[in-house]
């Protein structure tokens, strides 16, 4: 019988929502069951047509896995003050957020502004007091603040400030690629174009050995929560996916779902053991290698992800009972975090509207349907994608 792991976004939930699509961060090998915790095994899943009025199947509980307070997503943004971080202009002269100004929606809805990143000189009273109040992602509700200053101090680098240094770009535009895991990838011949990008982001389960035709082979970033990437390495171990990417030039992006990731960042900058917590013991160098540099590290920022939630991606999930459970995918704050950096953006083997033609993901040798969660939700996601691809704000792989 496989292992199965029972995941949400880095707390440890995995209930059903409704089927058919795809991006979750779960494991693959998650069943679909019933909303019954007396009968687990049963396979008939929560529908669709109302929100779940069923309990939920519950899994390993750690850090703040339950927060039933108030949802912590306010109806607007509010975050720090504009130049209370380090910003890099663009001078493409191409450049998306050239397009998104002139755009009637979005230039409404994008605040360039507001940091995409966390490091040391964030981590200030101001701040403290007002991401107190948000459980995570949001915030940092519930959580120690030791832990939390411990990582922040050690992201003491400039470069902790920025994904990438656009000085090294003057003449030229910033070209980015951000690699989702669909099926839709498989047999599409893509790796070519995606590796002729500047940078290459990935994300989870990025299976690469075997599929460089169509994913490419070069890696700048790699996006995880710690709960998606130690749940990836499980469940896609058969497809040859047995460590993260690698390499002295990449980038790692912490996502802070979980205490665990503040956690993990500190131990992986100081190349020690965890100390503490779920995943104490573990030593960060057998995930991202023997490199300990502060510089190696990202963190986005919870201002950053509360934004995009209540700008972009505001789900109606959001207003049931199993709001707190809700946040954008990995893939979702990956591809956005490419839109509020990088100047030419283009996704591939994200969710389209023919999603039902292809699997779960492009590695898999059987096709998988595609499957929903309560944790996010694709199809706005799907939608969001769209609108941007039309609007010429990004290109959207489609065949």
């Amino acid at each position: 019988m496989p292992h199965r792991v029972y995941s949400l976004n880095g707390q440890g939930l995995s209930p059903p929502f409704y089927s058919g699509s795809r991006g979750r961060e779960q494991s693959r090998a998650l069943p679909t069951v019933t909303c019954s915790l007396s009968s687990p095994r049963a396979r008939t899943p929560c529908g669709r047509g109302s929100l779940p009025s069923c309990p939920l199947l519950l899994g390993r509980f750690h850090g703040s896995a339950l927060q039933s307070g108030p949802l912590p997503i306010s109806g607007r943004f509010q975050g720090p003050k504009c130049g209370s971080f380090f910003f890099q202009a663009s001078s493409c002269p191409q450049s998306l957020m050239s397009i998104v100004k002139a755009d009637a929606r979005f230039g409404k809805l994008f605040r360039f502004h507001v940091p995409v990143l966390m490091w040391a000189q964030h981590f200030t009273e101001e701040t403290w007091d007002r991401l107190k109040e948000r459980s995570v992602p949001y915030g940092w509700q519930g959580l120690s603040d030791t832990a939390i200053a411990s990582a922040l101090h050690l992201l003491n680098d400039s470069a902790n400030s920025w994904l990438f240094d656009k000085t090294r770009f003057p003449e030229g535009c910033v070209r980015c690629a951000v690699v989702g895991n669909g099926g839709i990838l498989n047999g599409s011949r893509q790796g070519k174009e995606i590796d002729a990008h500047d940078f290459v982001f990935r994300l989870n389960g990025a299976v690469i050995k075997g599929f460089e035709d169509d994913v490419g082979t070069k890696t700048s970033f790699y996006g995880f929560t710690v709960n998606t990437m130690k749940n990836s390495l499980i469940a896609y171990r058969e497809y040859g996916f047995t460590q993260i990417p690698q390499s002295k030039d990449l980038r790692y992006i912490f996502i802070p779902s979980d205490i665990r990731d503040y956690i993990m960042l500190k131990s992986a900058i100081l190349g020690s053991r965890v100390q503490e917590g779920y995943d104490k013991g573990d030593d960060p160098r057998t995930y991202f290698g023997p490199e300990a540099s502060a510089k190696k590290f990202k963190l986005l920022h919870s201002d950053f992800i509360h934004y995009l939630t209540v700008r972009f991606l505001r789900s109606e999930i959001i207003n049931t009972q199993y709001g707190y459970l809700y946040m954008p995918s990995t893939g979702a704050l990956m591809l956005l975090t490419a839109l509020h950096t990088c100047d030419q953006v283009s996704a591939y083997g994200f969710i389209t509207d023919n999603y039902r033609k292809f699997s779960d993901h492009y590695y898999e040798r059987k096709k998988q349907p595609l499957v929903f969660y309560a944790n996010h939700d694709m199809l706005l996601e799907a939608e969001l994608w769209k609108s941007l691809h039309r609007a010429g704000i990004m290109k959207l792989y489609q065949r």
